[in-house]
């Protein structure tokens, strides 16, 4: 195996469908990868594939599928040559022209190599796997949990909680949108037993512009990823 220097390890998981985590996810590599090298990898197995998300499925490049034969002492050198960039931001997609299950040693085993390459690791969870056990919570430095303030949110971020406390990892909440009326930031924190990092406003132009160019510019999702940055002690 690899030894070295080992890249600063990010977790990001929806509490429930459809609440911006692996966009989240994506902004915050993209934060990241300003002042250190840095990859994002697509560990979520029911989305169509984090490079959709960034708009980069048609960017040659490695997808989990080609990485089949990677296992055992890979180097992340050459694992970060082959993967797709976004901007600066290597990425390491699902290819959803190919739903194939990665076996789980692959997937550690590239996982670790990438943490001996990189300076920072974010990963896109998949909610599934955290509360099966089956996730790499262990490997992270920290997770973060994107929910709504509603019940759904909360329910799915209370599922999670026993999980993330035998990581034994630092975690904390992004609220993005509102919620229902009398459901704040602070009910959501109580029931969740979670500290919010960060409560971002719904942002309405985000879709449209994720589909011209993937999810950059100024607005509330950029910030609540440099929110996270600085919050786990990062330059943003």
């Amino acid at each position: 195996m690899q030894h070295g220097r080992r890249a600063v390890v990010v977790g990001v998981v929806g509490a429930s469908g459809g609440v911006g985590a692996s966009t989240l996810a994506a902004l915050v590599a993209r934060t990241l990868s300003r002042t250190t090298s840095t990859a994002l990898v697509d560990l979520d197995r029911a989305a169509g594939g984090v490079d959709v998300v960034v708009g980069i499925e048609d960017v040659d490049g490695a997808r989990w599928p080609d990485l089949r034969g990677a296992g055992g002492d890979v180097r992340g050198a050459d694992v970060v040559a082959l993967l797709p960039r976004w901007g600066a931001c290597a990425v390491l997609s699902a290819d959803r022209t190919r739903p194939e299950p990665v076996d789980p040693g692959v997937r550690l085993d590239v996982l670790h190599a990438l943490a001996c390459e990189v300076g920072a690791l974010v990963l896109d969870l998949d909610r599934v796997t955290v509360v099966d056990g089956d996730a790499p919570l262990a490997a992270c430095d920290a997770v973060v949990v994107v929910a709504r303030p509603d019940l759904r949110s909360v329910a799915g971020a209370v599922a999670l909680r026993s999980r993330l406390d035998e990581a034994a990892t630092t975690c904390g909440l992004v609220l993005q949108g509102g919620g229902p009326a009398g459901l704040g930031a602070a009910d959501v924190a109580d029931a969740t037993r979670l500290d919010v990092w960060h409560v971002a406003r719904r942002d309405r132009s985000l879709a449209a512009r994720a589909e011209r160019a993937g999810p950059a510019g100024r607005g509330p999702a950029t910030r609540a990823a440099a929110a996270v940055v600085r919050r786990l002690g990062l330059v943003a």
